[in-house]
């Protein structure tokens, strides 16, 4: 069989300014620095809830129960009750320490729909909450519905435009579209606290749901705990996130699905031994590129970094109740290209799971990246799964470890009793103190060269499909840009010899298009595609195995 592997992203200038202003350069790993021993290298501290079952929340003042159509400002104490649209392009403004209760009976739930916003901007002293309206004692996951999203940016899903899943289908549910970098709002300084009630039987709905949020959207500091089903789940779209915290919730920490591409930075995920999912399994991260692992564009590949991840099992002392569901930190599956850098993985009763030869392709020939990880005290033969011995060296050699210990990580306060603040950093001697890299081409760094010309952000991606491929492939390049760019596709040897030109002065206009390369008389090797215009160029790797 010929296996044909082709990695890389292409971004141009503007958007790789916008990457470098993304990402915060670090030393460490994981989620946090190490301690000064004062709040101010704790990014949860005061605005995050570690007791949220016990918070004793003022009763209701006013109560929303019809869909926003225009202009809103709530304030005060709310009463959500029913499903209720943000819709007609209006813009829901909450101000900091607005505290929003959501009824059972009805199943309230928010929904902003695409072209309406939501300006959520709580403060680090005056948070904004969505909880449940039970009384203390009485509180639990599922109480009320949560927080959803829609947004008009690109997914993978058939023409586009999907149905975010548990709502009665309506042009209210759709999301998707052509504009990655579409504006839904901002929400900072959040929390989302026992959501997730089933609206519909056996679909239960996340704590925070984006369907096809464009990269416009500000989304930062943001907590969600003891939801029903996932914290935080995107369906497709290209949305950015900073400072995200999932606590003690029922099913995934983190799940990515059909071409979601964003960047995720500062995240912690703290798990319950008694809360898992009792009709599925419960794992940090599932990702999947669609429900059947197809070769849609674009790939689900988002990138993740710094990571504080604390498994069901704790410190290890715990013993998991009979009948528990929880399975692994990654469960990386159905083709996805989900990148993970820079984190500290443990308390999972296995750790990186990648799930089928396409999806294995994608992390040996790069397209994705588990790099400078440390998943902490697994037992052997759980902390990368069903993996041959080469997987093994692939891991190794992208400076991941699993060999290391909670002693020598030597955080802080990482397992207190559950409802106490954790102190997830780091102590002096912590082996996690140095060793984060940022060097990954198309993530942190390197792109398209000298496209200065553009004036807006725009972004261009380029991948493979099928991958692997019998020699016959399609080179799928994503154009944002309105602009018409003619580019040249050549395909070199290890010598820099070309040896075939699949397109010359090929036009390529905003949206998919599409190049054949028909690989069929290269040899075994390893040979470079180069993708260029007047504006510059970009090489990337193609390995050919027979």
């Amino acid at each position: 069989m010929k296996k044909i592997y082709l990695t890389g992203i292409a971004i141009c200038a503007t958007a790789l300014m916008s990457a470098q202003a993304f990402w915060t350069g670090t030393t460490y790993k994981g989620a946090f620095p190490i301690t000064d021993n004062t709040p101010a290298t704790d990014w949860t501290d005061g605005w995050c809830n570690w007791d949220p079952e016990n918070t004793a929340y003022p009763a209701t003042t006013t109560t929303v129960s019809a869909d926003v159509t225009s202009n809103t400002t709530w304030s005060g104490v709310v009463l959500l009750v029913n499903k209720v649209f943000v819709k007609n392009n209006a813009v829901l403004t909450i101000q900091p320490g607005t505290i929003i209760r959501g009824d059972k009976t009805s199943q309230g739930t928010l929904i902003i729909t695409k072209g309406a916003q939501i300006n959520a901007a709580g403060t680090k002293t005056a948070p904004i909450v969505f909880t449940s309206n039970e009384a203390v004692g009485n509180r639990a996951e599922g109480d009320w519905g949560g927080v959803i999203i829609l947004g008009k940016a690109i997914n993978n899903q058939p023409g586009g435009i999907a149905n975010i899943e548990g709502l009665t289908v309506s042009t209210d549910t759709e999301h998707g579209g052509s504009d990655d970098n579409d504006n839904s709002g901002t929400l900072t300084y959040c929390r989302i606290e026992f959501s997730g009630i089933p609206l519909q039987p056996n679909k239960e709905i996340n704590g925070l749901t984006m369907g096809s949020v464009g990269k416009a959207t500000t989304i930062r500091y943001v907590q969600v705990s003891f939801n029903g089903d996932d914290a935080f789940e995107w369906f497709g779209g290209t949305v950015d996130a900073k400072y995200l915290v999932s606590y003690r919730n029922l099913d995934d920490d983190f799940d990515t699905d059909f071409g979601y591409r964003g960047r995720i930075q500062f995240a912690v995920a703290v798990r319950d031994p008694d809360l898992s999912d009792a009709a599925g399994d419960s794992n940090c991260f599932e990702s999947d590129n669609d429900g059947t692992g197809s070769f849609a564009q674009p790939l689900t590949a988002p990138k993740f970094s710094n990571l504080t991840i604390i498994g069901a099992k704790g410190s290890g002392t715990v013993v998991l109740p009979v009948g528990e569901k929880f399975e692994k930190a990654f469960r990386l599956r159905r083709n996805t290209a989900t990148s993970c850098y820079n984190s500290l993985i443990t308390g999972w009763e296995k750790g990186l799971s990648i799930e089928a030869a396409e999806t294995e392709n994608n992390f040996t020939g790069d397209t994705a990246r588990f790099e400078s990880n440390l998943l902490v005290d697994f037992a052997n033969n759980t902390n990368v799964i069903s993996a041959p011995y080469s997987f093994y060296s692939w891991f190794s050699a992208r400076n991941n470890d699993s060999t290391q210990t909670k002693a020598q990580v030597n955080w802080v306060n990482a397992f207190p009793a559950l409802g106490t603040k954790p102190d997830l950093r780091l102590n002096t001697a912590s082996t996690a103190s140095a060793g984060a890299t940022f060097t990954a081409p198309g993530v942190f760094t390197g792109g398209f060269v000298n496209l200065a010309k553009y004036t807006k952000e725009q972004f261009t991606t380029i991948t493979l499909s099928p991958n692997p491929s019998n020699g016959n492939a399609k080179l799928f390049i994503n154009s944002s840009t309105n602009e018409t760019i003619n580019v040249n596709v050549e395909v070199l040897d290890i010598t820099g010899k070309i040896v075939l030109t699949p397109a010359v002065n090929q036009s390529i206009n905003f949206g998919y298009n599409n190049i054949d390369i028909n690989a069929e008389s290269l040899q075994t090797g390893i040979y470079f595609v180069r993708l260029s215009s007047i504006n510059g160029n970009e090489v990337v790797k193609l390995i050919i195995s027979k």
